[in-house]
């Protein structure tokens, strides 16, 4: 399976489920919303919205060269978006950069914007993923070589306020990691947080003996959910993950 190419939404799939992509310079999104929802319009909007969130980024970054290279958090200056603030947010809690939030931030912001026009919503980028949903959704783990990539599924309810499950690999995509995990997977309330924890827990992962200590430093962060790791043979979970095993 080719994250490059996205083959693996090929399995997304859904009753009642409409998904279309959307994409620009480095985001590369697949937008799934209920069919009663669906409007040939929404594409577009969704596309001008995500346009305008990267707009703000962008030009925030113009302003504040170091909170794109930083990789610890990083300080805000005044007049920050709302993009950049949730980020460095995220960014303060899990103790990384705020970049490592990026991906979960653009779903979240994205799909929350999205939700006064749909019922339910999920916003996957890359794999980090937003939704609200009325019934759970079922998240496949892609692990890279490890033997149990694409074998072990979590089942996922989306509660009153939605959630973000997000995923953080040494052997999958070219975000920056470094530790050793196949895939370091982190639920929250908030897919930028989600997102940053998992860089977390997939940096400090080093060996199996590190899974545990990991998955315990992690969970113990404000707003984390549910967390699991894989590392070859080796699978790790904590709080609130319901595991659907092939």
């Amino acid at each position: 399976m080719d994250y490059r190419s996205r083959t693996y939404r090929r399995r997304v799939r859904g009753d009642g489920v409409v998904s279309f992509p959307v994409s620009l310079k480095e985001s590369d999104l697949l937008i799934s919303v209920d069919r009663e929802s669906y409007s040939p319009e929404l594409p577009e909007y969704a596309l001008s919205l995500l346009a305008g969130i990267r707009r703000e980024l962008e030009q925030y970054i113009t302003r504040d060269q170091k909170f794109r290279r930083a990789l610890i958090p990083h300080p805000l200056l005044p007049g920050a978006p709302r993009i950049a603030r949730l980020m460095a947010a995220a960014a303060r809690r899990a103790g990384v950069g705020p970049m490592a939030a990026v991906a979960g931030a653009v779903s979240e912001v994205l799909g929350r914007k999205l939700l006064p026009m749909a019922k339910e919503i999920i916003v996957e980028n890359g794999g980090d993923i937003y939704f609200h949903t009325q019934h759970p959704i079922r998240v496949g783990v892609f692990a890279g070589p490890s033997v149990l990539s694409n074998k072990v599924t979590l089942m996922v309810s989306s509660g009153s306020r939605g959630r973000g499950v997000c995923t953080s690999s040494s052997t999958v995509g070219p975000s920056l990691s470094f530790g050793c995990a196949d895939a370091a997977v982190v639920i929250s309330h908030s897919a930028a947080l989600a997102d940053a924890a998992a860089s977390t827990l997939g940096n400090i992962v080093q060996g199996e003996e590190d899974i545990s200590p990991a998955l315990e430093k992690v969970h113990k962060i404000k707003g984390i959910l549910g967390t699991a790791v894989i590392l070859g043979d080796k699978l790790g979970v904590m709080g609130d993950v319901e595991l659907v095993l092939k």
